[in-house]
């Protein structure tokens, strides 16, 4: 008996359908999220991320608590830079703002 391997009509892609649940429950926006926390030293190199001790996102604000005032500062100088780069990381517009600590 030969079975069938053809995909019927209401077959979907698994990624389709994980996009279509994650955006159904306005998960999406959170997983892009988390994927930039975790990304965070290969974003910013890594003195940034040894130096980094809490990374957050909250209502399209970054929260960055950083040991070192030094860098603080220099961060602070390049604040758009950081907001371009992890936009254009998630794919959209994840944050529009960046606070320190």
């Amino acid at each position: 008996m030969k079975e069938d391997h053809r995909r019927s009509a209401e077959e979907q892609p698994l990624k389709e359908v994980i996009d279509k649940f994650l955006n159904a429950y306005s998960w999406g926006g959170k997983m892009k999220e988390m994927d930039v926390v975790s990304a965070w030293p290969q974003l910013m190199g890594v003195a940034v991320a040894n130096r980094t001790k809490e990374i957050r996102i909250q209502n399209k604000k970054l929260f960055l608590t950083i040991d070192s005032s030094v860098m603080r500062e220099e961060l602070l100088l390049g604040k758009q830079i950081i907001i371009d780069r992890i936009n254009e990381y998630a794919g959209q517009q994840i944050i529009n703002d960046v606070w320190f600590s």
